[in-house]
């Protein structure tokens, strides 16, 4: 990207005027040991230095996630909060009587369930939640609705996952977070690319330039229209013959 500093003094001044105008403190945010999160986290220290807050949420997660999370704080100096939702997880899925636990419905249960934490602790500190979903993700739906597009600002909606790594370098992010195969956490070795079934380089592509596979472009569209109303408000029925 061209004036990727300019770009990044834009966005910390954008994330202070939308914290400001909601009369909060600070931001808090997900920190997963991806690229992503790390690439927020990095805006967020730097546009609030003292009230930025990474929580840490391994949900039977892969150990590493967690240590690449400690990682990226180290590098940031970010405060963080760990909150193991392993047992939390047991108990929902018991007690509505999940008969796969592999399934995706099943999976979506967890970025659920790390949303109310966020919430809680936005609440308790009057912060606004910060999301990490980049536009790759967003254009296809690759996210859990009402999950970690459960939040109040997206400040990376807007670059696709080739500029997030790209940010991420600026913003000194340590390259082992970089350089590691992007996935939601979801289950054992899965990866965001084996499940969409194409590349962020396709993807990208696509979006940057409407151009690619004409197999992955049909793919990459009717994923796009299947998930529209992720991205919106729900609809809103309003009679004509209601009178206000």
């Amino acid at each position: 990207m061209d004036n990727i500093k300019e770009i990044c003094d834009e966005l910390v001044k954008w994330l202070r005027n939308k914290v400001n105008e909601a009369n909060g403190k600070g931001v808090v945010f997900g920190l997963s040991g991806g690229v992503d999160s790390a690439v927020v986290a990095g805006l967020a220290k730097l546009a609030f230095p003292e009230t930025s807050l990474g929580i840490i949420m391994p949900c039977h997660s892969n150990p590493i996630d967690e240590e690449h999370g400690l990682l990226v704080a180290k590098s940031l100096g970010l405060e963080t909060k760990k909150v193991d939702l392993s047992e939390v997880y047991n108990q929902f899925i018991k007690s509505i009587g999940v008969k796969e636990a592999n399934s995706l419905a099943a999976a979506n249960i967890k970025p659920r369930l790390r949303m109310t934490i966020l919430y809680y602790f936005a609440q308790e500190h009057n912060y606004l939640v910060l999301g990490s979903s980049n536009k790759s993700e967003f254009t296809v739906g690759y996210f859990t609705k009402h999950g970690d597009s459960g939040v109040d600002l997206l400040p990376i909606v807007s670059f696709v996952k080739t500029e997030v790594w790209e940010l991420a370098r600026y913003l000194n992010i340590p390259d082992i977070i970089i350089e590691k195969s992007p996935t939601a956490g979801l289950w054992e070795d899965q990866t965001d690319e084996k499940e969409m079934g194409f590349g962020y380089d396709v993807l990208d592509n696509y979006i940057l330039d409407k151009t690619g596979p004409q197999n992955l472009v049909e793919k990459i569209e009717k994923m796009n229209r299947n998930s529209e109303h992720k991205r919106h408000f729900p609809p809103s029925f309003i009679s004509k013959n209601k009178q206000n």
